[in-house]
């Protein structure tokens, strides 16, 4: 099982990302998926698709979204994609708007996938660990933060 810290690159952390809306946020979370490799444009698509039909269910905790998609021949390989916006986007969650933090998993299989989320869910938890993410100023920092 890969850690957060095996499924991420500093190459693909993004840092104090200007976003007009969710949608933008998303796109730019999307681009950088693909930039690395991961998956396509489609991906990105079926990931905004699934906000849009089943609401802001990917803003798991304050101010932190963790988008993903189910995947189809649009995943390369598992990995992980981050982005911190410069400033925060509302994606339409009664408690936990506004958004600062997006993490996106394409994960290759639903094993991936669980394991990913059980360990965000403990990073999410940890109120150092989320320090540590909000401050970081560089990828490379951010990233040693994912361990």
């Amino acid at each position: 099982m890969a850690t957060l810290h095996e499924l991420v690159t500093p190459d693909s952390i993004r840092l104090d990302v200007r976003a007009a809306d969710w949608h933008d946020a998303m796109r730019t979370v999307g681009e950088v998926l693909v930039s690395a490799g991961i998956s396509d444009d489609s991906y990105t698509e079926s990931m905004i698709h699934n906000v849009e039909e089943h609401g802001p269910y990917i803003v798991v905790s304050p101010g932190f979204a963790f988008a993903h998609a189910r995947a189809n021949d649009d995943v390369h390989h598992t990995g992980m994609a981050w982005i911190r916006l410069a400033e925060p986007v509302e994606f339409g969650h009664e408690s936990n708007d506004p958004v600062t933090l997006i993490a996106s998993l394409a994960a290759m299989n639903s094993s991936s996938h669980i394991a990913a989320t059980q360990q965000l869910a403990t990073l999410m938890a940890d109120p150092t660990k989320r320090t540590a993410l909000a401050t970081a100023a560089t990828p490379e920092q951010f990233h040693a933060a994912l361990m």
